[in-house]
């Protein structure tokens, strides 16, 4: 009952309000025609003025109403740059702190168990960083003030710290608006508007929020590095550690502009994608392609294929192909490219130095690429087992008998067919409900569909409970809708993800921030919470791409070494991805599934493959390209491609997005005959017939009509 009294009584100041415009009294306008007569009356009456004023303002601040910042100008203008300055410091926090506590009152608990997703950033903000997230919030307000006392009143920051932290952090702000007020004051003509004064007071105004965001910088800094003994001078402009893909590019960029670089690899170069990813997967799909086309071939017109093949053989293929794209990334050539490489173990021992094998390296900057590793979940009995993750399974050169994959997401699924066409039995296990969760649910059943047409037995919605043996042979048990269902195999491959690899070189020692899935919390700028210290590539996300680490390191290495002069966003606007899977699955921007659950409008345009010249002469007549589009525009917000090349054939998709091309463009471009890139024109024309200017169409046939009677 009090929570409604309290609440009616501010429906009722606000109706006040509004109803009678009491608005139109707290405007410069106003202020300025009648600032003769309360410049008198403060002068015949000075304690009732500041009183009265001192009032308003606690009011209109703490029922969140507008007039917060003309009151600041007048008070400016009535009582001087002193006065006013005190009279809003304090009246400004004790309105804000009032509309805190009714905020926490009345909505806290309610808003917190029904929309506590929503504050937990705000939430972590305060637990990580205390009073100076406020203040950072009210030296640079990311929101008007209001909307900060309203929104912080919902989290569980202290009174008394909302308090002085807003009024510290409201200090410098105040004074300019105060001060701009007294200039406004002086203004008598036009002419005025153009007095140094004037022009000073919006000036400062102007530059502020620029100047609060390099105080917030400068005391993060300051405490971030506190207690570190900064070295007088450097070995290195720049200590890279990882020479995975983002390593080895952040390594070639600082190389490039001529800074001294250090890269420090502990085992391979080329990190993960060369030596375990997708180099290896990637060409165990092409010999299984190969295998599957040869099972195809009365499709291609040859009555009868067969071909032999050792298992072990293929598996050594994929070694060489490994060797001869090692050179690519090797010491010789990184050296050659004036990068000074180092093997060896890292170890980050303060925000300025790395230790190696004992050796300290002293640079003003430090780039963190030490990419992921397999995640083995902790199953009952799976120590038991033999198991295979992508950094041991390319060691292997038995053929598995019965093969069980644990994962369906890109990796578990490409291993699974590549294995498949191989002739292995394999079995692919999924705890959700379908495979490649990420694609739409079409995208997923295709690929499901093809899986078990190969021979393939998909079990979706099973959840691996444990490991057994019995009589000599493995079992996975897994669970389905209160069901186990066993599993027998002789060999296992886990591909259910990866995760970052963030532990053993010291991160945790000097105070660098890590994310609830221990990736490396970065801001925009690839910057972590140590101020000198970078990270880029998987150890950070959000995408667990090569391409990706490579882009990310782009701005690693820029803002690194130039970041005192000039810093750029990272930018995920426009990621693309794909899946080596048959049917292939490329995406760039928003799928369906993206759009409906982030609740964005759109249209679809679809063109089947099964009707492309080249597709039908390759006997791969399968797929299509699904655009998504703003409605009634050609502007596209994301595309998936299902079918033979997709990762090829979205490049141009990809082109388009990034650089504000749309649909009609697509179209209105020339592609080869017959070729697969034509699908790309031929969705593009699809969206134009559904787009057709139906009125304009009436009047070109009457015109047509006229001019065969002319």
């Amino acid at each position: 009952m009090k929570k409604l009294l309290i609440l009616g009584f501010l429906a009722f100041v606000v109706l006040v309000f509004f109803h009678f415009e009491l608005g139109q009294y707290i405007t410069l306008e106003y202020v300025k025609t009648q600032q003769q007569i309360i410049g008198q009356f403060y002068l015949e009456n000075p304690a009732l003025t500041l009183i009265a004023f001192f009032v308003l303002y606690v009011i209109i601040t703490g029922a969140s109403l507008p007039g917060a910042a003309v009151l600041t100008l007048a008070s400016g203008a009535v009582f001087g740059l002193l006065t006013g300055l005190v009279l809003v410091s304090f009246a400004s926090t004790l309105g804000a702190s009032l509309a805190f506590l009714m905020s926490r009152y009345l909505f806290r608990d309610a808003v917190q168990s029904r929309f506590g997703s929503f504050l937990k950033s705000i939430n972590d903000g305060i637990e990580k960083d205390g009073p100076f997230y406020l203040f950072a919030m009210r030296l640079v307000p990311a929101f008007p003030f209001f909307v900060i006392n309203l929104v912080m009143g919902l989290t569980t920051l202290r009174l008394w710290t909302f308090f002085w932290v807003s009024q510290l952090g409201m200090f410098a702000g105040t004074v300019v608006y105060v001060n701009a007020g007294t200039q406004l004051a002086q203004i008598e003509s036009a002419s005025g508007i153009f007095s140094p004064g004037i022009l000073i007071s919006f000036l400062l105004l102007a530059i502020l929020p620029f100047i609060g965001r390099k105080i917030v910088a400068l005391i993060t800094n300051r405490k971030a590095l506190q207690g570190f003994d900064k070295p007088e001078t450097f070995d290195t402009n720049l200590v890279v550690i990882g020479a995975g893909s983002a390593g080895l590019v952040t390594a070639y960029i600082a190389a490039a502009v001529k800074a001294r670089v250090t890269l420090i690899e502990k085992h391979k170069m080329g990190g993960d994608c060369l030596n375990y990813g997708c180099v290896p997967s990637k060409a165990i799909i092409r010999s299984a392609k190969f295998m599957s086309h040869i099972a195809r071939s009365r499709e291609f017109g040859i009555g009868k294929a067969s071909a032999e093949f050792d298992f072990a053989e293929v598996m050594e293929r994929i070694q060489g192909i490994i060797r001869r794209i090692e050179p690519h990334d090797s010491i010789e050539r990184y050296s050659g490219l004036g990068v000074d490489v180092v093997t060896g173990e890292a170890r980050i021992t303060s925000p300025w130095t790395v230790e190696v094998d004992g050796k300290t390296i002293r640079t003003p900057n430090i780039v963190v690429a030490t990419g992921g590793q397999p995640f083995v979940p902790p199953i009952e009995g799976i120590d038991q087992v033999d198991y295979y993750t992508s950094d041991n399974l390319w060691d292997m050169r038995d053929k598995p008998g019965k093969l069980a994959v644990l994962g369906g997401g890109p990796i578990g699924s490409e291993l699974t067919q590549a294995f498949a066409r191989l002739g292995v039995e394999v079995t692919q296990v999924e705890m959700l409900p379908r495979i490649l969760l990420r694609e739409d649910p079409e995208v997923s059943e295709l690929v499901r569909q093809k899986l078990t047409a190969e021979g393939v037995r998909v079990l979706t919605g099973h959840t691996a409970k444990r490991f057994i043996k019995r009589k000599g042979k493995d079992y996975l048990v897994a669970e389905t809708e209160n069901t186990e269902v066993e599993v027998e195999f002789d060999t296992l491959i886990v591909a259910v993800g990866r995760s970052p690899r963030t532990s053993g070189f010291g991160l945790e020692d000097i105070g660098v921030r890590l994310n609830p899935n221990r990736t490396i919390e970065v801001n925009e700028f690839l910057q972590t919470s140590i101020p000198t210290i970078y990270a880029c590539g998987d150890v950070t996300g959000p995408y667990q791409f090569t391409h990706v680490a490579a882009h990310q390191a782009w701005y690693g290495s820029v803002n690194s070494l130039f970041g005192i002069v000039k810093r750029f966003k990272a930018d995920y606007s426009v990621i693309p991805w794909a899946t080596f899977v048959e049917p292939e699955i490329a995406r760039v921007g928003l799928n369906e599934s993206d759009a409906t659950e982030q609740g964005i409008v759109y249209e679809v345009t679809r063109y089947g493959i099964d009707d492309l010249d080249r597709a039908i002469a390759d006997s791969e007549a399968h797929g299509f390209v699904k655009v998504l589009t703003a409605p009634g525009k050609d502007r596209i917000l994301g595309v998936t491609i299902v079918g033979e090349h997709a990762g090829d054939l979205i490049a141009e998709y990809v082109l388009a997005m990034r650089h504000g091309l749309g649909l009609n463009k697509i179209l209105g471009t020339i592609h080869i005959y017959p070729t697969l890139a034509e699908a790309n024109k031929y969705a593009a024309g699809e969206w134009k017939r559904a787009h057709v200017p139906e009125r304009l169409l009436e009047w070109v046939a009457r015109f047509h009509k006229w001019r065969r009677k002319s």
